[in-house]
């Protein structure tokens, strides 16, 4: 059954639009994709509209309301559609620790996963092993476990996944081997790519490294 007025503003390469897209497409839930394409140079008036306070995506907007920031976006997800796949953890524990790993991952990845491309020498070293430090505790974290929240895909899973996808960008750059570093952890991204809304939803690894060398480029870094 299509959803009325469910509406996705996003940027392809973006892990956090990739966290939305993966809850509505395990909720079922039809939706118009729109791309920022221009979101280096300038944001639409649509998007601008509709978060006029961070100015970013992914921003959710259904029937006529938005909904901004990606956490907020999945709860609000699963509270609306609650007859669907659920998605947060039903015991309120689960949910902190759930919320508790998130919070860690993203104020880690954002500062240091740009160290790792955009810098040379002992900062970007400096930075991979702060890096491989903190997948190693989210690997002892998911133990021998399936998924974070045990056989359940859930919550935990649906905020980490859509990283991996710069994973290759970080190995190349940085010049290591996850596989060989946290091979539970990368038995987890496995699983979690058998699933079609992982699968379908996350960009290419290897048009996240060309993205970013372009960044790069524009930003003048060699």
């Amino acid at each position: 059954m299509e959803e009325e007025g469910v509406v996705l503003l996003g940027f392809w390469s973006s892990p956090y639009v990739t966290r939305v897209k993966i809850a509505l497409e395990e909720k079922g839930i039809q939706f118009l994709y729109k791309e920022e394409e221009n979101i280096f140079l300038g944001k639409s008036p649509l998007l601008l509209e509709a978060n006029p306070i961070y100015k970013k995506v992914p921003v959710l907007i259904h029937n006529g309301k938005p909904i901004c920031e990606s956490l907020n976006i999945l709860e609000y997800i699963d509270q609306v559609w609650k007859d669907k796949f659920p998605i947060l953890p039903h015991h309120p524990y689960e949910r902190a620790r759930s919320r508790f790993w998130i919070d860690f991952f993203d104020k880690m990845i954002y500062d240091i996963g740009r160290r790792m491309w955009a810098s040379k020498g002992e900062d970007q070293e400096e930075a991979k092993q702060e890096f491989l430090k903190s997948l190693k505790l989210l690997e002892e974290e998911l133990g021998d476990k399936p998924y974070f929240g045990g056989d359940q895909f859930g919550l935990l899973d649906i905020a980490l996944i859509p990283f991996s996808c710069r994973f290759y960008t970080y190995e190349t750059f940085c010049k290591f081997n996850l596989e060989k570093i946290c091979p539970k952890l990368m038995k987890w991204v496995n699983k979690c790519n058998e699933r079609e809304s992982v699968s379908k939803a996350l960009p290419n690894p290897y048009k996240v490294y060309d993205f970013v060398l372009e960044v790069k480029k524009m930003l003048g870094i060699e």
